[in-house]
């Protein structure tokens, strides 16, 4: 039976552009490893997905609402159902003055940031810099080795999915509690000193509200452990020495 919209599904997928076999993309950490893309900061796991919702490319998310869980398959997904087209008019020359200070420093390849707009750089010369504003992956085809592994059907599911969705630790350091209507959400440690925690707790509360009708209450708890003392190493007294009258 096919994915209604709104399903929450976890997929296990490793994402490659089809004419040069370029991986940029994974869950899986051997698959990262293998094609030079790992990051020893991130946290491989299967990625949740709300399926018709925009979570993913539109050609990805069209082809997961025809799946069902246990489907291993190849998705195909074309350029105006992935990064887009190529558009030359995103293609500029730029005065290389105008990149200030690291204009010396720039060539061919880099990414750069400039009018607030992120572009490739694919030519230097003349005084000037072609950037290119397309997405680096636009007019590619897109090819997807996916698994469907589970949708998540139970209301501890769904919340626990949302929250390692947003908190990238392990499973493990993942406390929450539902009390009827409500759900406590332990903060974990490793989470407290986050970049926009507020706001990451605020989309929490929204997609739990949205995902989980039942609940209506996400009480946010900030736990914080008193660090564990050694105990002073115990200091040996030496005997004072007996001196023997003469």
């Amino acid at each position: 039976m096919a994915f209604q919209k709104g399903t929450l599904i976890l997929v296990d997928y490793t994402a490659k552009v089809k004419d040069s076999n370029e991986v940029f993309d994974t869950t899986r950490e051997a698959d990262a490893k293998s094609s030079s893309i790992h990051d020893a900061n991130a946290k491989y796991q299967p990625r949740l997905v709300s399926v018709g919702e925009s979570w993913v490319l539109k050609g990805l998310d069209d082809a997961l609402a025809n799946t069902k869980a246990g489907d291993k398959l190849s998705i195909e997904v074309p350029p105006e159902k992935g990064f887009g087209v190529r558009d030359t008019g995103k293609v500029r020359m730029i005065p290389l003055r105008k990149l200030g200070e690291d204009a010396e420093k720039v060539t061919v390849g880099d990414t750069i940031e400039i009018d607030e707009r992120t572009g490739i750089v694919r030519f230097i010369g003349s005084g000037r810099v072609q950037v290119d504003f397309n997405h680096r992956f636009a007019g590619k085809t897109i090819i997807y080795d996916l698994n469907v592994i589970k949708s998540l059907d139970t209301d501890q599911d769904k919340v626990l999915g949302l929250l390692k969705r947003r908190f990238p630790i392990d499973e493990s350091k993942i406390k929450f509690e539902i009390k009827g209507a409500a759900v406590d959400v332990n903060i974990p440690e490793e989470a407290m000193m986050m970049e926009g925690l507020q706001m990451v707790k605020r989309s929490i509360a929204n997609e739990i509200f949205k995902f989980v009708p039942a609940l209506e209450k996400v009480n946010f708890v900030d736990t914080y452990n008193k660090p564990k003392q050694e105990k002073p190493a115990e200091q040996k007294t030496e005997k004072p020495v007996e001196q023997k009258a003469a």
